[in-house]
């Protein structure tokens, strides 16, 4: 099982985070690849090696080219991953982080989710760090995320609303959705981006874990201080005291739902699915005067219990959401790419004391393939599992 560890001493950026990414290991023509199936253009990624007061990592610059920045709305970054080649995981984890940027700008301007315009954050470089953060995570095999408390510079930035403090009010909403620690740092400028904020929002858990080291990556960002203006991520394996499989905790939430129908019971687990739940599931139920009712049910990780259950308020009647915080044993897994006669699949694999014991290719690669081909499903999906042994 690979965890992340993001060491946000200088503040963070979406090219910082990607940048470390690609300076742990992360192969610059992998990321080029997933971005492509975004089918958007109008930029080119540049990579380069930095040196900053004795450190040395990576400085990833995103080019637009000239032209408009169009002010997209929601549905429109909803239309553009809806159309592209990523999977669906991809294309929902990449969506809940600008569902919570949305939810940010619409907090500090007093309107709704439908009415906000992203403007910058809307923008190509914007999808290329948030979806190129999510493919990274996929082709790293990250599991879990964490981070430390985050530096906060002052003073005042222009933004397409004018001169507003530092930090920007919509990156200060972001961290108050998920209480996120904050420390002030001494630039009197901005440290942490709003698609920095959105990102570390969504994925990560605000403590530092004990693990074991594999690759430590430094991303660079463009501003230069007396001190490296960088982040770094710590890439490795949770410590434990079971060589495997592994321990940790995730929260279950329950809620009886006696009157809900199933447009909105598949709704909501869409969304919770893509806002970080683990698992989603629904039971029958008797309730009072023996009404047939559902049970909806939810895994998660502690730290994201709070927007979860936030959620499963707004999407469903329910008027309270139960929470048990359960120990659970879970085997170490690895998301790896295989080829086939048709094209490349990811596969994720199961480690039980350092051994693949199993295999399971990603189904929307391999329907993907499959029609693309005009073969079988079965077919691929055997093809894959075969080339996943070797």
């Amino acid at each position: 099982m690979t965890i992340a560890y993001f060491d946000c001493f200088s503040g963070a950026s979406g090219d910082m985070l990607l940048g470390s990414l690609l300076d742990a290991g992360l192969a610059l023509h992998d990321l080029e690849a997933d971005l492509a199936r975004l089918r958007i253009g109008g930029y080119q990624l540049s990579v380069g090696r930095l040196t900053r007061q004795g450190l040395t990592g990576t400085l990833l610059g995103v080019a637009i080219e000239p032209g408009e920045r169009p002010a997209r709305t929601l549905p429109a970054i909803e239309r553009i991953l809806a159309s592209s080649d990523l999977p669906a995981t991809i294309q929902e984890q990449s969506l809940s982080v600008f569902r919570r940027l949305a939810q940010a700008e619409a907090t500090v301007h007093g309107t709704t989710v439908d009415r906000i315009h992203f403007h910058e954050l809307g923008a190509v470089d914007s999808l290329v760090d948030i979806v190129g953060f999510v493919c990274a995570r996929e082709r790293l095999g990250i599991e879990a995320i964490y981070s430390s408390a985050l530096t906060l510079g002052g003073g005042t930035i222009q933004t397409e609303h004018g001169r507003l403090p530092a930090p920007a009010p919509a990156t200060l909403a972001l961290l108050a959705q998920v209480g996120a620690p904050t420390v002030p740092g001494p630039a009197q400028t901005e440290l942490l981006t709003p698609t920095a904020a959105a990102l570390l929002a969504e994925f990560a858990q605000f403590e530092r874990p004990p693990m074991t080291l594999r690759a430590i990556g430094y991303g660079f960002g463009t501003k230069e201080f007396d001190w490296p203006n960088a982040l770094r991520v710590w890439l490795g394996e949770p410590l434990s005291t079971l060589p495997s499989p592994l321990s940790d905790e995730v929260a279950l939430l329950t809620c009886n739902l006696d009157d809900v129908t199933g447009e909105t019971l598949g709704y909501a687990m869409d969304r919770l699915l893509a806002a970080g739940a683990l698992d989603v599931w629904f039971t029958p139920i008797q309730m009072k005067k023996n009404r047939p009712a559902t049970q909806l049910s939810l895994l998660c990780h502690p730290g994201h219990a709070d927007t979860l259950t936030s959620l499963v308020m707004r999407e469903t009647p329910t008027l309270g959401v139960r929470r048990l915080i359960l120990s659970r044993s879970v085997a170490a897994r690895q998301v790896r790419q295989v080829e086939t006669p048709w094209g490349p699949v990811h596969v994720k694999v199961k480690i039980l004391a350092g051994t693949v014991v199993a295999a399971s290719p990603e189904y929307d690669d391999c329907a993907r393939l499959a029609a693309q081909a005009g073969v079988p499903l079965q077919e691929v999906m055997a093809a894959a599992q075969a080339a996943s042994r070797h």
